[in-house]
């Protein structure tokens, strides 16, 4: 039997950031700054990987204060009575090479969607001070209406001001654990 190995994001390396379309025709970028995640795995086979992900959603940034609290406000993650935006999973499955599909739940705002995201692994590495690291980047889509995220408004030339469908992006570089 392998030994379980527990991998932690290290969080000074990592980056959770996310577009949505604005006005139909531009991007707007954010990301959260507050995160944490535990992986444990056979060994150092990540497709046997239990995951864990929790994300502050007050720790939203987009570049804009009055933007950011609006984010924060009911109308978006209504952080005041949702503290954590949760991930878990129990299947990361090799497509081949070092590309991954990860299936798991994802829980904003108090309703959970199970989602799929791609990932490419970027290998191990042992850092200057003997730490083992491996590095991820995992993107996806998730539509923000399927997790309550509702608020829009429509716009006089036709469509709305928020686009439905929301790009993630996450640069994690994970930390194993010493036994």
């Amino acid at each position: 039997m392998t030994a379980k190995t527990t991998w932690v994001i290290d969080p000074s390396h990592s980056e959770i950031a996310f577009k949505v379309k604005h006005l139909m025709i531009s991007n707007v970028k954010g990301s959260f700054g507050e995160f944490s995640g535990q992986l444990v795995t056979d060994g150092d086979d990540f497709s046997t990987a239990e995951i864990g992900f929790q994300i502050n959603p007050a720790s939203i940034s987009t570049g804009s204060a009055d933007r950011d609290g609006h984010l924060k406000s009911p109308d978006f993650f209504d952080v005041d009575n949702f503290k954590e935006i949760t991930f878990t999973s129990g299947r990361l499955a090799l497509k081949g090479g070092d590309d991954y599909t990860l299936t798991g739940d994802l829980a904003i705002k108090g309703v959970s969607q199970t989602v799929k995201l791609d990932v490419e692994f970027g290998g191990l590495m042992t850092d200057p001070w003997g730490n083992v690291k491996a590095g991820f980047t995992i993107n996806g889509k998730i539509s923000r209406t399927d997790f309550g995220l509702t608020w829009n408004a429509a716009l006089e030339a036709g469509g709305v001001l928020v686009g439905d469908e929301i790009r993630l992006n996450l640069d994690v570089q994970l930390l194993q654990q010493k036994a």
